[in-house]
């Protein structure tokens, strides 16, 4: 495709309307959510009905470009997300809805919001592509026990960390502004890495109409992907190619792409955990992962490379020690 690694500056409907029928592998909206945000170039203020016409015209071209392996992912306050479910429930299959914590100020005489929506949608749900993901197991902070009383299965524990589910509780909103970009809505760069992981296989490509500050392609970049990006605002799009020459290394364990945050591998395919499992040092009594966490071993070459980019403080590593060279 001639758009690929690139993020072009114009307007998502145009840019959409001139790639062909089943291009890409995954595409990702986060689109402006008309509640009079400062965007720059874009009034974020629009009749409700004119607003939601215009989304489903962009939904119905992603849904158009989307391989029949490929996914539909929009993320949106659920108000909106309701009136894309009508749309995509008519051109594409349900998977999921899933909840990412993140809490924010009171509104008064309604529940306090604490959470955004990701409506995932298959092009085809017999051809669908979608792997199994795993989480560290969460702890006390204290006493480093696990928060979850896993009573007599103890011994059966995965090592590393359950299967996560479609409540995202360990990702939270960029809240500093020293982190963040000239951007109103930026989200975390490890949820696109969970998304990515989730739906893609290494040199897939994942389309973003409402790149932004380039959230979406440097966690393709990191994660081995290609990108396709789409940005109204041309200091937007500055911005996002500067973060991307300035990318560096591989978000990977071995021969195995994970996402990792503040030191952490926060997030892996289930399917690769026979790749990453001799990396570790795992207590040979499953039971006691219940207070003692497993580690990454020392003699594994640990390659530090601090982010360039404002989206998180993230150091990631680069573990290039082979397998046969690891002691089990």
């Amino acid at each position: 495709m001639e758009y690929t690694n690139k993020i072009i500056t114009g307007d998502c409907l145009a840019v959409m309307r001139s790639i062909a029928d089943n291009s890409v592998d995954v595409t990702f909206a986060d689109p402006p959510f008309n509640l009079k945000k400062k965007y720059n170039g874009y009034i974020d203020s629009r009749d409700m009905e004119e607003y939601l016409h215009w989304c489903q015209q962009w939904i119905e071209e992603m849904v158009r470009i989307t391989k029949p392996t490929g996914s539909i992912l929009v993320h949106n306050i659920p108000k909106w997300l309701t009136y894309y479910a009508s749309f995509l429930n008519g051109v594409a299959d349900f998977r999921h809805w899933i909840s990412w914590s993140a809490p924010t100020s009171p509104m008064g005489k309604s529940l306090q919001p604490a959470h955004y929506g990701i409506l995932f949608y298959a092009k085809d749900i017999k051809q669908n592509k979608c792997y199994e993901l795993r989480s560290p197991h969460k702890r006390d902070r204290k006493s480093n026990f696990l928060s979850k009383d896993y009573g007599g299965k103890k011994a059966v524990l995965h090592p590393y960390g359950p299967l996560i589910t479609d409540v995202w509780t360990d990702i939270h909103r960029i809240k500093h502004n020293k982190y963040r970009d000239k951007h109103p809505c930026q989200l975390p760069i490890h949820l696109l890495e969970r998304l990515i992981l989730m739906t893609t296989d290494e040199e897939d490509t994942v389309l973003d109409p409402f790149m932004g500050t380039g959230t979406t392609a440097v966690a393709s970049k990191r994660l081995g992907r290609n990108y396709v990006g789409i940005e109204l605002n041309t200091e937007y799009v500055k911005i996002a190619e500067s973060k991307l020459l300035q990318e560096t290394g591989h978000s990977k364990l071995g021969d195995a792409w994970v996402s990792i945050f503040l030191k952490r591998i926060i997030t892996l395919r289930d399917t690769d955990w026979d790749i990453i499992e001799p990396y570790y040092a795992i207590p040979k009594d499953r039971k006691s992962i219940d207070f003692i966490e497993i580690k990454l071993k020392s003699l594994a070459p640990i390659y530090c490379y601090e982010s360039t980019d404002s989206l998180n403080t993230t150091l990631f590593f680069d573990h290039t020690l082979q397998k046969n060279e690891i002691k089990k």
